[in-house]
């Protein structure tokens, strides 16, 4: 089997503006981004992922659009787009850009011209309803708290919003809002961009007839999600979609896709659906959940590992020539995946990072990197409310500590530092100097206060960092078509402190162990018949015994 170019790439996630400000504006931009393109080339990825870049009010930072044309004038000009494009190709790096079509922000020209008037020609582009019985057209709450509608006093009507309410969503019903959205994607193909990451893609097909969610015990609202996601015409719809333009395109697509199983992904992502390329899913991202269900992600609990082990076990294996994996352990919108899944503390930091690394990379799929989780970078760890700029977080605040008062305002202070997005929004952390080297103005965001040691600056001055254990890792794929296409297969599923797993492909096989704990445990696998040693997060091989956080990979 030949692998496609995109199951043998590694992706690196740029979030624009953290990333590298040029100008001194405090913000993060495409000409700092190009700037920086030899650093993320260094690291040894294939394609650079691009959240939002597009003209927004930035109400929940970029995933509003208003105009998907335009370049956001804080990011730069659409010269500079071009520049930053054509740079990555002569450096060999592909560019995937943030596909957001499930909604469009309150300010794009097609909301306002549909608000105006029920006959508008764009009323039709969103989905509007009466009231019913003087309230919401139904039961769903927001993704982001709160109602999914609002009302709009110009015509009497609700509009539906599954995120905020700057956040209305498209009616992909309508056919012409689906030939727009393939004129988006043409537009941007055509300027050179390698493909889409899409934003919460399965949510388009909304149910007939909007009926009510199920309300957990206690519960203001109904669950949208659970009868939004995956709905009868999302098929229909992404076979269009590929019909009229993925299948036109030597190109790259993942799809969002909260709530899906190993079942559906593989409707999507067949060989032969002809659809998409590969999900997320967010199995191993959504454990460990309050057991107050009315909280859903608000926690501070740590993961445990066996319910990780079957999370990310399950999708590997039932998509194993089925389907296409995206490996991830965090991105924008997830806090960092060293403090998450394995532990920050300075005396593990290191090896814990390089661990959770090995233990994905390894795996049959396409890794994701997010800008700095190639240094270890930790969650920020904040204290206050007034720290906090994410509008997720700021809202869950709201809801249940002032006005549904199920939990005290420490412990949702406690929750967030645990899991809110702006663990992972801080500024990039590029050298020790004032503001981590990401800025010479003041920073829209403040920079995690580790900066002063860990950094770019520092990673590349030390052979045994992180960053080069990465670089290590992404050599290995590119190098094993082992990697890349072997299957999987899972030991000692019980296990709760050691992840080991093989990889098998045309008579080779790999034994990934990796201790998932702070102190010393030993596996017998039959290690010491191995060929040799690939690769591990320590200086020397002890055999049976795993120290704290050491991850090896062993070939046969």
């Amino acid at each position: 089997m030949d692998a496609k170019w995109w199951q043998k790439a590694v992706v690196y996630q740029v979030y624009p503006q953290s990333y590298q400000d040029s100008n001194g504006d405090g913000i993060g931009d495409l000409a700092g981004l190009t700037q920086r393109l030899p650093y993320i080339k260094k690291l040894g990825a294939d394609v650079i992922w691009l959240n939002p870049i597009y003209e927004s009010p930035n109400k929940d930072n970029g995933y509003d659009i208003a105009n998907y044309r335009k370049i956001q004038t804080a990011y730069g000009t659409m010269a500079d787009f071009d520049h930053l494009l054509q740079r990555a190709h002569e450096l060999g790096l592909k560019i995937l850009m943030d596909l957001v079509v499930n909604h469009t922000s309150d300010q794009n020209d097609w909301f306002q011209e549909s608000k105006k008037a029920k006959d508008n020609k764009y009323r039709d582009y969103y989905i509007w309803r009466d009231a019913k019985d003087g309230k919401e057209p139904n039961n769903w709450g927001s993704f982001f708290s709160g109602p999914a509608w609002t009302f709009d006093p110009t015509t009497q009507q609700y509009y539906l919003h599954l995120f905020a309410p700057g956040q209305p969503d498209l009616n992909w019903e309508n056919p012409v809002v689906r030939n727009a959205v393939w004129d988006i994607m043409r537009f941007w193909l055509n300027k050179g961009v390698d493909g889409f990451r899409m934003d919460v893609i399965n949510l388009i097909s909304k149910p007939e007839g909007l009926p009510d969610g199920q309300k957990s015990k206690g519960a203001v609202y109904g669950d949208a999600s659970s009868i939004v996601a995956d709905g009868a015409r999302l098929n229909e719809f992404l076979q269009e979609m590929n019909k009229q333009v993925i299948s036109k395109y030597d190109m790259m697509t993942v799809g969002e896709m909260p709530s899906s199983t190993p079942q559906d992904a593989i409707k999507y992502t067949g060989l032969q659906a002809k659809e998409l390329n590969m999900v997320f899913q967010f199995e191993h991202v959504g454990l460990a959940g309050n057991p107050d269900p009315r909280l859903g992600k608000w926690h501070d609990q740590p993961v445990k590992l066996v319910d990780l082990k079957h999370a990310l076990s399950r999708w590997q294996t039932a998509l194993d020539g089925k389907g296409w994996n995206s490996l991830y352990w965090n991105n924008h919108d997830q806090p960092r995946a060293v403090s998450r899944f394995a532990n920050d503390q300075p005396q593990y930091r290191v090896k814990a990072a390089k661990m959770l690394g090995t233990t994905l990379h390894m795996m049959q799929g396409t890794p994701y990197i997010f800008e700095g989780e190639e240094l270890g970078e930790t969650n920020v760890h904040y204290t206050k409310l007034s720290q906090y700029e994410d509008l997720e977080s700021l809202n869950a605040y709201e809801e249940f500590v002032n006005k549904e008062k199920i939990v005290d305002s420490q412990t949702m202070l406690n929750y967030l530092s645990h899991m809110s997005r702006d663990n992972a929004r801080t500024p990039m952390q590029w050298d020790d100097s004032a503001h981590a080297g990401f800025t010479k103005g003041q920073p829209w965001f403040a920079v995690n206060p580790n900066y002063t040691e860990i950094n770019v600056k520092n990673a590349l001055a030390d052979p045994d960092s992180v960053f080069y254990y990465y670089q290590k890792l992404i050599a290995l794929r590119h190098s094993h078509e082992l990697i890349v296409l072997g299957n999987y297969e899972e030991l000692d599923a019980d296990d709760a402190e050691v992840f080991a797993y093989k990889r098998h492909y045309q008579g080779q096989m790999l034994l990934v162990m990796s201790n998932f704990t702070d102190h010393d445990v030993k596996r017998d696998y039959g290690q010491d018949q191995a060929k040799q040693l690939l690769i591990g997060n320590y200086a020397d091989d002890q055999g049976t015994t795993l120290r704290p956080y050491e991850s090896k990979v062993y070939f046969f």
